[in-house]
């Protein structure tokens, strides 16, 4: 999985041109769908079902080994993510690289279900976060290519619901077959599969002129530029650091609960799971919705993205000083408020620092790094903290502070307020 942020689209075409995105009827419906199952599996296997199966094959030796699976699948899936989107840039198609990217995520699910070791495990899910990434990255180009540039705002919201939605119900499921993970492991690539087919089928596409691919010098010159540029290398500081924070702690999140939190009896961790998921998933819209309209009515974008970073850092500081289940549950809430707002206005902020209007589209792209890279390293910095210090405390110290230091990254920012 790879959190992206949507950029503007570059060189539109006027109504009616062949070139110019035609829109399919029920299209938005559509790309609910299919951007809950990926984020339904992304959670459910990756959050819960992969922890759950490393645990049962090395119970004491569980921190450092999915530290290591999560990091080098990370990995392959942020290489991956731009090769599959460029095959499919090339054939001007995306159905069909949508369709078996689905299709695929159920014999792959089998494969990550049937194996006992963590070299296994490691190499299946490598492969399960090739085919998912076949599909992300074919069905996050459907936007640009389908949908006017005044429908965009309804694509994106519709996309971005995708997260909390998927979110929650792949907790819940997750939590339903955490006894029985290999049945959870094919129930989410059924999901996905069956997505891609209603897809494929319902939203027609026509042929898209071939892309040529960007060569790789001109991509590194591309991010040398844009970070040379004072604002947006600022902005890019700033999410590196609050992403970070963030998956550092939330891809522990199942064994936080199990070895860290206080559960009240009766409850198990994978059904704490299946509760906060969902308050979270509901607190993090809130705040999305509520976050860019007021920093659209007070013309304020630096003033909520530190704040909201700022609450996300004190949302981290709560479990640090109580392991009660309350404590959990008021992490929960505060954290997707912080989150939410951030993410929604910091994306506005970025739009607002971008070196030059006629490479948007490249230097969001740019951007993206500063969110798959700290994905990459989030797991091994955690990892490494929790072994050292031996326990989750000063894990969450941490990532409070890197919160903070993101907040206090967009102070430098000059054109914007």
């Amino acid at each position: 999985m790879a959190l992206s942020s949507p950029g503007p689209a570059t060189g539109t075409a006027a109504p009616g041109s062949p070139a110019a995105p035609r829109p399919t009827r029920g299209l938005l419906p559509l790309l609910l769908a299919g951007n809950t199952a990926m984020y339904a599996l992304y959670i459910g296997v990756a959050g819960m079902l992969l922890a759950l199966q490393i645990e049962d094959i090395d119970p004491a030796g569980k921190v450092a080994n999915f530290g290591l699976v999560a990091g080098i699948s990370a990995i392959f899936a942020t290489v991956f993510n731009p090769v599959a989107g460029a095959l499919s840039d090339r054939s001007g198609r995306r159905n069909p690289w949508i369709l078996a990217g689905g299709l695929l995520a159920v014999p792959v699910m089998l494969l990550l279900g049937s194996v006992h070791t963590i070299l296994l495990v490691t190499i299946a899910w490598c492969l399960g976060q090739a085919v998912m990434n076949i599909y992300q990255a074919a069905i996050t180009s459907v936007v640009p290519d389908r949908v006017p540039m005044a429908a965009r705002g309804k694509a994106s919201a519709a996309v971005g619901l995708g997260l909390p939605i998927g979110s929650t119900i792949g907790a819940l499921v997750g939590a339903a077959f955490s006894e029985h993970y290999r049945t959870g492991y094919l129930v989410f690539g059924a999901i996905v599969a069956a997505t891609a087919v209603l897809f494929t089928t319902c939203a027609r596409e026509e042929r898209m002129p071939p892309k040529p691919p960007l060569p790789v010098r001109q991509q590194l010159a591309a991010f040398g530029n844009a970070l040379g540029n004072h604002d947006f290398r600022w902005a890019f500081i700033g999410r590196a650091l609050l992403v970070l924070g963030y998956f550092a702690v939330a891809g522990f999140q199942l064994y936080i609960l199990k070895d860290h939190t206080d559960l009240p009896a009766g409850l198990s961790a994978e059904e704490a799971v299946a509760i906060l998921m969902p308050v979270n998933s509901v607190a993090m819209v809130v705040s999305t919705v509520l976050g860019g309209w007021l920093s659209d009515r007070f013309d304020r974008r630096k003033l909520f993205v530190g704040a909201s970073a700022a609450l996300a850092a004190v949302a981290l500081v709560i479990p640090a000083v109580s392991s009660s289940w309350p404590a959990m549950l008021a992490f929960s809430v505060v954290n997707g408020l912080g989150f939410g707002c951030y993410m929604a206005v910091d994306t506005a902020l970025v739009t607002m620092v971008l070196p030059k209007a006629e490479d948007a589209a490249r230097d969001m792209g740019v951007l993206n790094v500063a969110n798959a890279g700290p994905q990459i390293v989030a797991p091994f910095v955690a990892s490494l903290i929790v072994s050292l210090s031996g326990g989750y405390t000063a894990l969450f110290l941490v990532a409070a502070v890197l919160s903070v230091l993101g907040a206090l990254a967009v102070r430098p920012i000059r054109s914007v307020r």
